[in-house]
């Protein structure tokens, strides 16, 4: 099984949704706690879910359990705290939610792309949550686009 991840922020909308055609994308699970600010542009809840059917024919979902709490973005980005300690109480976070029974495997059975806003994987929850189903249900190969 595959699991893709992507973020939108430093890519324009052509870039973005040729990534999802090019990567044959049938669903984006949207997991960012905050989804609907005019700061996400294209990546607007109601923008992205019409722009993914008409554009690439795909599904949209959004799955709050995946994303974090106010209270840590909060600690991480306006009380400036660490990434480590964001990853720690992010992680935490997750597994007491038992994300991996709660979010069915089966749902990455259509090329899936996990949704985040940061333009790399290597500091968002995006990355953490693919590589968590990947320890816990194994057979996991991810993909960041």
């Amino acid at each position: 099984m595959k699991i893709y991840t992507i973020g939108f922020t430093k890519k324009s909308a052509n870039t973005f949704f040729e990534l999802i055609k090019k990567n044959g994308i049938q669903q984006l699970i949207d997991i960012r706690l905050n989804n609907k600010s005019q700061l996400a542009g294209f990546a607007k809840r109601d923008d992205l879910q019409y722009f993914l059917k008409v554009i690439c024919n795909a599904k949209y979902i959004h799955e709050p359990l995946l994303a974090p709490s106010q209270e840590i973005l909060d600690i991480y980005k306006k009380k400036k705290g660490t990434w480590r300690d964001y990853e720690i109480n992010f992680l935490r976070l997750i597994e007491d939610r038992k994300i991996e029974e709660k979010i069915k495997k089966q749902i990455f059975e259509i090329p899936t792309v996990l949704l985040c806003s940061e333009p790399t994987a290597q500091f968002c929850h995006r990355r953490l949550v693919a590589e968590y189903f990947q320890t816990k249900w194994g057979g996991v190969d991810i993909q960041h686009l």
